[in-house]
């Protein structure tokens, strides 16, 4: 065995269920997310618990701490496939005592029953995706729902969960500063404890991408507008009592997502689903996990007995950067220990210093961690301390 045998222990185990079906697709969205006019949920099921029951005899004993429905749109799920994948979970691995459940939700897929549903089959914890909170916008984001749809589904949720995220997303076209600002407060002025706030980037592949391309998505801020509406997304945040524990994530004090820490922190995540994505360490090793994005393919692959398209046995090395890459996303940064243990060499300590210098990144305690300058230009400090 290696150095990184248990490494997985340091942050704990989950897991991941990716739901690709939506109503319609986001011009933005880069997710692995299908328009399907109808579901037979029954038939879905049974993959679903099936691929559980096969990574379940590969992980014995693990207790699981939290478990995600991403989608897609996990809230077009009925309530039963809920119930069904979450008592299998249960079946299969010994559970913490606060295990986290949590599932994705667009206001459009939100009614009373549903949720009432979601509740009693174990969610604990829904992440809504209302993107924006002005109808114009929410429009130019090919977004099906109003702001008043968006707040009434929130009400609801909040009805039901004690813990409630909203997404939303800034830099958008003709967005100003004054008025990100005051949609922020307007944001945090409900009963929230969570908000992820992702600045609009134009992806490869996308709607938004090949408008893009031929010079029809005008209006984008400019990169020092957007540079300055991140930092006012900090001051306004933290003003109300919110902590930016990950770049693009603020919580009330408890009220991280716990799943998400999770991947940052390098724990290991069954991936199950179109498109799933997982780390899980078998035998000694950390192996890299994906399944099938199409699908169609997914379910008969899952139906036959094995969904994995793709199973690569990690280096050490590669283990290293990637506990890099997501751990100095979060403030506390990753532990230098750790990260030597798993590449079986330190940081480079000339690339260190520098990025002290430009006062880009902090030791401290054994740990390096990225200062709120160096989160500006993050991917930047990544790729240098990397560089051997």
């Amino acid at each position: 065995m290696s150095n990184a045998d248990q490494d997985w222990q340091n942050a704990g185990f989950g897991i991941y269920i990716h739901w690709p079906f939506c109503q319609s697709k986001c011009p933005y969205c880069d997710f692995n997310s299908h328009v399907w006019d109808k579901v037979d949920q029954a038939r879905w099921l049974t993959p679903y618990i099936t691929e559980l029951e096969r990574y379940a005899a590969l992980t014995p004993g693990r207790v699981v701490q939290s478990v995600f429905f991403g989608g897609g749109t996990p809230s077009l799920m009925e309530p039963a496939t809920v119930e069904g994948i979450l008592d299998a979970i249960r079946r299969l691995w010994p559970q913490a005592n606060d295990t986290e459940v949590t599932l994705e939700a667009n206001p459009t897929s939100v009614d009373a029953g549903r949720f009432a549903g979601y509740a009693m089959a174990g969610v604990n914890r829904v992440s809504m995706g209302f993107q924006a909170m002005n109808d114009e916008d929410l429009r130019r984001l090919g977004r099906l729902h109003t702001v008043d749809e968006a707040l009434r589904a929130f009400d609801i949720a909040r009805n039901q969960f004690e813990r409630v995220s909203f997404d939303l997303i800034y830099a958008r076209q003709k967005q100003t500063l004054s008025a990100w600002e005051a949609e922020l407060d307007r944001a945090l002025s409900l009963a929230i404890d969570h908000l992820s706030l992702y600045q609009l980037t134009i992806e490869d592949g996308t709607a938004f991408g090949d408008r893009y391309k031929r010079g029809g998505l005008r209006d984008l801020p400019e990169e020092d507008l957007a540079a300055d509406m991140w930092e006012l997304t900090q001051e306004v945040t933290a003003a109300h009592g919110f902590e930016n524990y990950e770049v693009s994530n603020h919580a009330r004090d408890g009220a991280r997502s716990r799943h998400n820490v999770l991947y940052w922190r390098y724990g290991d995540y069954i991936g199950i689903g179109p498109g799933a994505h997982g780390r899980v360490t078998l035998d000694g090793h950390r192996h890299a996990t994906e399944q099938p994005r199409a699908p169609g393919k997914w379910l008969q692959m899952a139906e036959a007995g094995n969904a994995d398209s793709l199973v690569d046995s990690l280096t050490g090395q590669e283990q290293a950067e990637e506990y890099l890459l997501m751990g100095l996303r979060l403030r506390e940064g990753i532990s230098l220990d750790r990260f030597e243990k798993l590449s079986s060499a330190p940081l480079n300590g000339s690339q260190v210093e520098e990025m002290r210098e430009r006062d880009l990144v902090k030791v401290e305690n054994g740990r390096i961690f990225v200062t709120d300058q160096g989160r500006i230009l993050l991917n930047a400090v990544i790729n240098k301390l990397l560089d051997s």
